[in-house]
């Protein structure tokens, strides 16, 4: 809500992206041609500050001058001719020289990395220290243990302007939210990318940059913010900055290739800050961040520049610990005090209030620039509502408790509790509706069994079915329909209708299968086999009631699309998937990312349907991918088994171990080999279930 919109047009990003791989090639590049960008850059562009987003750790070999030197060395030691001209000719050919060259006088600054691993190599050189050792003597602050290195070739470092680490802090849920402006390795302090840039900027053409100075409040050893010219930064205790995050599309971006190939206008740089860095996926420098769970690195930076330049960087001082205890003490009393007393209904008011209210605080107090902890306010307001109201929960009324007694073993209770509002709408008497199925089982169960004791196969399928289950009911509300050995049954839409029962089915079987890793885990723990599993879902019109024989019955559904969802189960060993949907559920489930799989036809089904894999919900999968996969299927179905192939060879490339495109290019070749009729229509038969 806060965040700054429009464009920033004081920072430009010059993106290494797949375009300019494709254009100039594999990274890294030539430093003949780094070189001759530097200079296009600050003499034909006019920029005002060069930051990379890169590390040149290793030397450029490409002009052949460590062959030429062998020879020179060795076999032509004495050929007088070719050690003359090799002599005139050897410094045009150190490339790394060319590109140090290039940056001397000018406001370069490089990037390069800290490694805290315990096994870390220092490689290269780092630059001098921003603050000396002992800088710190005597003051609380908290530096992460530094073990080694990775900076720039010795020759770069010698020549640019300066040189910042490019290492964030990523805090225990992956989340990139701050980034340390000071670190500590050997005593002494460096400074991020980050600053070195503002730094440079400040500094102006020619001049030495402006000295970092740390800042601490009258009598207080904390340290609070650091100084850099005219520019304060807010820090915390471990001089780490929250970054300032702007909205994708904050700052502009221009394809590296575009400048490399001279179709960027001079103005479209002159005079900006351009930091050099990847959006490219093979390059592997995407970040988990508050805005977006993919963001680019270099982003990062800009945002950080950006937020010191503006004086946007929100404080977190160690006081904040201090004012959340009191909140909690005031809010804590006063819904401990108030909530018991009220009603269910302004008892949930007040709740609601108060929540609204601390959170209302919070953001008025983030707006001036102070940041407050807000979840922890927020959960023992919610905590209190709920102990008192748990009491409500527990004590059902009888008609409730002969639905639970019904139903309790099919349905989560949260339906049973909706029911048991209305319980003349509900019976187990058979009808027709339209459901969302799913069927789940253990591939190689039978190996699995044979491997393991009684007891513990026991105890393994029962930690098995107990996970499963309990996604399936309580988190995705399915109706759970029955055990078949180390099988599930599960559909939704029954009992209780449920209108989004396509996607709760799909949400589960996602949910399922993202299980099994940590279940695995425990399982390693004490010498299990690993388990894995398939999953079908089909939804259409069945029947669905209390079926059975006068012996046995049960509350279950049967029919056509019951069965099809049990033979995409099967299937799923086939295409080397964990989850296959029918064309039927696809079509209801709007907010989830499908891979289209195959135009099929099951036993039992004369008509062909397309089969998906589902792969988890909109704006967290990456669509390049999927783009690439969706061009195999067309190029399979159009008899292109060329592009086809080649196509599968890149997303091999990209992710060696998927099973679906090993199973599709053998498919190819066997088309290849075996070219399919003319009325061929691309769809696979399955004869066996």
């Amino acid at each position: 809500m806060t965040m700054p919109r429009g464009v920033d047009e004081r920072l430009v990003i010059l993106d290494i992206d797949e375009k300019s791989l494709g254009e100039i090639g594999r990274w890294p590049w030539s430093r003949r041609l780094m070189a001759e960008l530097v200079d296009k850059l600050f003499d034909r562009y006019g920029v005002a500050v060069l930051g990379f987003d890169v590390v040149w750790a290793e030397r450029d070999p490409s002009s052949g001058m460590e062959a030429l030197d062998a020879l020179a060395g060795a076999d032509l030691k004495a050929d007088a001719r070719f050690q003359s001209a090799y002599s005139r000719l050897r410094p045009t050919l150190d490339f790394d020289r060319r590109f140090a060259a290039s940056m001397k006088g000018r406001p370069v600054v490089l990037g390069y990395y800290f490694n805290f691993d315990e096994r870390a190599v220092k490689a290269n050189a780092l630059p001098p220290p921003v603050l000396p050792s002992g800088a710190f003597d005597g003051r609380r602050v908290f530096f992460p243990m530094i073990f080694g290195y990775t900076g720039n070739l010795p020759v770069l470092l010698q020549n640019a302007a300066g040189a910042g680490h490019i290492n964030p802090v990523v805090d225990f849920d992956g989340v990139l939210r701050r980034v340390p402006l000071l670190v500590e390795y050997g005593g002494e302090y460096y400074e991020a990318l980050s600053l070195a840039v503002v730094r440079a900027l400040l500094a102006g053409p020619g001049n030495a940059p402006p000295p970092v100075e740390p800042g601490f409040p009258p009598d207080d050893p904390n340290l609070e913010w650091l100084r850099a010219g005219g520019v304060q930064i807010p820090v915390d205790a471990g001089a780490a900055a929250l970054v300032p995050y702007r909205p994708r599309g904050g700052f502009r971006y221009v394809s590296l290739a575009d400048v490399v190939k001279d179709r960027v206008a001079p103005e479209a740089l002159k005079g900006k800050v351009v930091l050099i860095g990847t959006t490219a996926p093979t390059l592997q420098d995407m970040r988990a961040t508050p805005i977006a769970a993919t963001f680019p690195g270099v982003e990062i930076h800009a945002n950080m520049i950006a937020g010191i330049l503006d004086g946007d960087v929100k404080q977190r001082p160690l006081y904040v610990i201090g004012a959340e205890v009191v909140l909690l003490l005031i809010g804590g009393v006063a819904f401990a005090f108030l909530i018991p007393r009220l009603s269910a209904l302004w008892a949930t008011l007040a709740t609601a209030l108060g929540i609204a209210l601390i959170t209302g605080f919070n953001f008025f107090v983030w707006q001036g620039g102070l940041v407050l902890p807000l979840a922890a306010s927020v959960l023992i307001a919610a905590t209190i509502y709920v102990l008192n109201m748990a009491y409500g929960y527990f004590v059902e009324s009888r008609s409730k408790r002969q639905l639970a007694g019904r139903f309790g073993e099919y349905v989560p209770p949260e339906l049973v509790d909706q029911m048991a509002r209305d319980p003349g709408r509900y019976s187990m008497a058979p009808k027709s509706a339209e459901l969302t199925i799913l069927f789940s089982d253990i591939r190689g169960f039978t190996g699995i069994s044979e491997s393991l004791e009684p007891d513990a196969l026991r105890e393994y399928i029962d930690a098995y079915l107990t996970e499963m289950s309990v996604i399936i009911r309580s988190r995705h509300r399915g109706t759970l329909d029955k055990y078949i050995g180390d099988a599930i049954m599960a559909f939704w839409g029954a009992p209780v209708e449920d209108a989004q029962h396509a996607r709760n089915g799909v949400l589960a079987a996602l949910a399922m299968h993202r299980q099994c890793a940590p279940l695995n885990a425990r399982f390693a723990q004490r010498g299990w086999p690993a388990l894995n599993i398939g999953i079908g879902v089909n939804s259409g019109t069945v029947r669905v009631g209390d079926m059975g024989s006068r012996l046995r019955r049960a509350y279950t559904a049967m029919g056509d699309a019951v069965n099809v969802a049990s033979r995409l189960e099967g299937r799923t060993k086939a295409y080397g998937v964990g989850i296959l949907v029918g064309e039927a559920t696809r079509s209801r489930v709007q907010d989830v990312v499908f891979r289209e799989i195959d135009r099929v036809k099951v036993k039992g089904k004369d008509e062909a349907i397309t089969i998906y894999e589902p792969l988890g919900l909109e704006g967290e999968i990456p669509q390049d991918e999927l783009h690439l996969w969706s061009e195999v299927l067309h190029a399979y179905r159009a008899r292109d088994w060329d592009a086809a192939d080649m196509s599968l060879g890149h997303l091999l490339a990209m992710n060696p171990g998927c099973a679906l495109y090993g199973f599709y290019l053998q498919k190819v070749q066997d088309k290849r080999r075996n070219p399919p009729p003319s009325d061929w229509d691309g769809v696979t038969v399955f004869d066996e279930k």
